[in-house]
């Protein structure tokens, strides 16, 4: 029985919820003419101890309380409300046009009638009418909400002004339902705030069943990094979607609303706190300077770009080949620049870093001081299958840009590298070395231009990154994929990597190889598992068959390891700064590197993907070519007069780490010309 008048309620609301403005309007003037003369009625029955009290010649003041009372309620604003959304201001409009109604018909009787109704009945009068007015329009919410439909039940983790502010955008909302608070504070426990009673951690998963909750959201802006990352760890058991709500800096901004809720930030997972970073250290190649950025448009890139504008650059010059990408960050920077009062000057280039005229032409033209190198291809399997185009964009790009900045007198080039330079195994990390052997052999050359590198591993949410790919996949409904149950990464926010990039640049002397302190490296798997237990879902394996995402194993691709390294042998010390290593590692001469890098150019130039392989063999100790390939290395490298023992007989930790470990050649041997 109870369904189908439910369903017929809930058919109701939504007929009067689609009614024009002016007729709920006018609906809600109309019972409150009624309600304003029988809470007066009820007030005069009530002092009088009589429901018959016409002789007392009251019958014109329910004339005048109802007629003087609208255009009050009117003046006070109590008609513009939303009936679905009534309010704490609400409830102060009705307070002051309930008073203003009751001081009005006070005065009519005493002026017009020589006081009729009892002065103790206008008290009463004042408590029934708002009673009438409040309950009304509060009955009349809940009952409009029924057209909302069922609403998802949360629990709200944090009591405190943050999560109070949640609760109640939340309650007017037409999507959650909030249920109860959960803090750690004892100060907070038992009590109640808007109407929702305050419980200790332990009592979250009782209240999760009990109430059927399918999602906690987190109100905890305020708290480390570390200590945040410990509450959603405890979380992941119990099945719910975890979510959070907005950076206050967001909301101030305008960029959010409160009840924004989104996604836990996977950052919040690596459970570090980021250090702060030292203003002397950013500001040092960037304030007041001509700063260029190639490669603007990519993950780092693009990072890079934010925090220098917000640095105060005099100008910062853009370099991208992507059109799309710098059209994006370029209006990005533009909003940003503009929200913080600043005169930067952006300059947007189309161009590409190997092209050294027209990259020396912008650096003689503008006077760049600062360039942070961030064009790269990155993506292993890619570069893997386009052999050259990985070697002049990585390599050669480097080479020009770092011969240009020499040559206009730029003061700092940092070039931004990745762990997978370390002990490469592919492609993608050979031509990574090369770049820094590179800029090595340039500092040999005595530049005034600083030339350094930083190195890190993974970040976050980057282009290609395997946590937006988990995402879509989850939300697909699986299966998510992963290469090998053993791979692991280090892994790093973007801004925190940019970040240090800049800090570490400003370090440099010449020639060194900084190295991001990335924490511990993460099993992908666990990442996996993570992602679909925050998603409130479960993972499905033999363990568990009726969970709701499989997890599906597709073998490492071409070149790919089971896990990267940061450096090259265990001569690292620190710097000033705690997130920053400085590697002393092995460098060419120049006059080496350079024939390298002929020899590179002109196999590129005949697109002879062998000859361009061989060659990174040659210029890369650590690089283990495929297997077709290894004795034609150690031949030429016996000829060059090189150590062929890094071909021949690979150590045990890389025979394990190596993705061709089958024996079989990769992607690039396959496309070689013979």
């Amino acid at each position: 029985m109870a369904g189908p008048l439910a369903a017929r309620a809930c058919g109701f609301a939504i007929r009067l919820l689609a009614l024009p403005r002016p007729v709920k309007r006018a609906i809600t003037i109309a019972a409150d003419l009624c309600t304003i003369p029988f809470a007066l009625w009820s007030a005069i029955s009530l002092r009088l101890g009589s429901l018959d009290h016409a002789g007392h010649g009251s019958s014109w003041l329910y004339v005048i309380a109802a007629l003087s009372s609208i255009p009050i309620f009117v003046r006070f604003g109590l008609y513009r409300a939303v009936l679905r959304y009534i309010a704490g201001r609400a409830v102060v409009a009705i307070f002051l046009g309930v008073s203003a109604s009751v001081v009005l018909t006070f005065a009519a009787d005493r002026v017009l009638f020589g006081r009729v109704v009892p002065d103790s009945a206008y008290v009463i009068y004042f408590l029934i009418a708002m009673l009438y007015v409040w309950g009304s329009r509060t009955a009349v919410g809940h009952f409009l909400g029924l057209a909302t439909g069922p609403r998802t039940r949360v629990i709200i983790y944090g009591a405190g002004e943050s999560g109070v502010s949640l609760a109640v955008a939340l309650k007017r909302s037409r999507e959650f339902q909030p249920i109860a608070f959960v803090d750690e504070g004892p100060k907070y426990h038992g009590s109640t705030l808007h109407g929702l009673e305050v419980f200790p951690p332990e009592m979250l998963e009782p209240l999760i069943a009990r109430f059927d909750v399918s999602r906690v959201l987190l109100a905890l802006p305020s708290m480390p990094r570390s200590k945040r990352g410990e509450i959603i760890k405890s979380l992941l058991t119990f099945g719910v979607h975890v979510q959070t709500m907005p950076d206050f800096s967001d909301i101030v901004a305008g960029r959010a609303q409160v009840d924004d809720v989104h996604d836990v930030d996977i950052a919040d997972l690596l459970g570090r706190d980021p250090v702060p970073p030292r203003p002397d250290l950013l500001a040092s190649c960037i304030a007041g300077k001509v700063v260029m950025v190639t490669g603007a448009g990519g993950s780092i890139g693009s990072e890079l770009c934010r925090q220098t504008a917000r640095l105060g650059p005099k100008c910062l010059i853009l370099l991208e080949m992507s059109e799309l990408a710098l059209y994006s960050i370029e209006r990005e920077l533009r909003l940003i620049i503009e929200s913080l009062g600043g005169r930067v000057e952006i300059v947007p280039l189309i161009g590409n870093a190997h092209q050294k005229q027209r990259v020396r032409d912008v650096m003689h033209a503008y006077g760049v001081q600062t360039v942070y190198h961030a064009a790269a291809y990155k993506h292993v399997p890619i570069v893997e299958q386009n052999v050259i185009q990985g070697v002049y964009n990585n390599v050669m790009a480097t080479f020009h840009t770092a011969e240009a900045a020499a040559e206009t007198g730029v003061e700092t080039f940092v070039l931004v590298s990745t762990d997978k330079a370390v002990n490469p195994t592919n492609v993608m990390g050979a031509t990574k070395r090369l770049a820094e052997l590179v800029l090595q052999g340039m500092h040999q050359r005595g530049f005034v231009t600083k030339f350094c590198m930083v190195r890190f591993g993974n970040v976050l949410d980057s282009s290609g990154s395997v946590v937006p790919l988990f995402r879509e996949q989850i939300l697909r409904g699986g299966p998510v994929t992963v290469t090998h149950p053993r791979v692991m990464r280090y892994f790093m926010t973007i801004p925190e990597a940019a970040q240090l990039v800049i800090q570490a640049g400003s370090m440099a002397h010449g020639g060194e190889v900084f190295v991001l302190e990335m924490g511990q490296p993460m099993l992908i798997v666990d990442l996996a598992k993570r992602m679909i237990s925050l998603m409130g879902m479960t993972v499905r394996d033999e363990a568990h068959p009726d969970g709701d995402i499989a997890i599906e194993y597709t073998g490492l691709r071409p070149g790919e390891k089971l896990f990267e390294e940061l450096v090259l042998g265990d001569n690292v010390t620190p710097t000033d700064h705690p997130m920053i290593l400085r590697a002393r590692e092995y460098a060419l001469p120049w006059k080496h590197v350079r024939k390298m890098l002929d020899d590179l150019t002109a196999a590129a130039k005949e697109f002879d993907c062998r000859e361009v392989i061989c060659l990174l063999a040659d210029a890369v100790a650590e690089y283990q070519p495929p297997v077709a390939l290894v004795d034609l290395v150690a031949n030429r490298r016996v000829a060059l007069g090189l150590d062929a023992d890094n071909v021949t007989e690979l150590p045990a930790r890389r025979r394990a780490n190596r993705s061709d470990a089958d024996g079989s050649p990769s992607g690039a041997a396959a496309q070689d010309r013979g």
